[in-house]
């Protein structure tokens, strides 16, 4: 089996972004709960899968965020091998965002996935083709065009939210001092 090193690192940054983010830290606020001082566009780049992170500097972020490294290694395992052929993964998070009218009834039932008890998972899911055909139909969207619509919405694999500004800097959120 090979590994997508260039999809494994934005993954693994994602799931670093999201625990920080959880914590309700910036990375400024993070890179003070280090044992060692890190910069803060060191952690950028390794939140926006741009920069290796060795094992070690991986565990100490993820334990000054009380985060067990292997929980969170475990996360972006599932999210990179869990998908079968034929699957799509969606941010249903990304979907209620969206406000183009055909998309209504997709972003009806991602709302209510998003207020239902999803065990935990996240935002993501990951839908079949089957899934997509019937979705299709509510939309009154032929199956490739939903496809196109939800490849925007896909977990990593698309521009977004979580899309650097010119400062580096992710949605919105600023690491200058106040």
């Amino acid at each position: 089996m090979r590994i997508d090193s260039h999809r494994y690192q934005r993954i693994l940054g994602d799931e670093l972004r999201r625990v920080r983010k959880r914590q309700g830290w910036t990375r400024k606020e993070l890179n003070r709960h280090l044992d060692r001082d890190i910069s803060v566009q060191t952690l950028a780049t390794y939140e926006l899968g741009t920069r290796h992170c060795s094992v070690v500097r991986l565990a100490e972020i993820c334990l000054a965020m009380d985060e067990l490294p292997h929980d969170l290694l475990a996360r972006v395992h599932a999210r990179l091998f869990t998908s079968s052929p034929g699957q799509i993964d969606v941010d249903l998070a990304r979907v209620v965002r969206d406000n183009r009218p055909e998309l209504l009834p997709l972003r009806r039932w991602a709302q209510g996935r998003l207020n239902g008890d999803n065990g935990g998972r996240g935002t993501v899911v990951h839908l079949d083709p089957a899934a997509v055909e019937r979705m299709a139909e509510l939309c009154g969207l032929t199956t490739i065009q939903l496809l196109e619509h939800l490849r925007r919405f896909s977990d990593t694999d698309a521009p977004g939210d979580d899309e650097p500004d010119d400062n580096g800097e992710i949605d919105g959120e600023s690491e200058s001092p106040m």
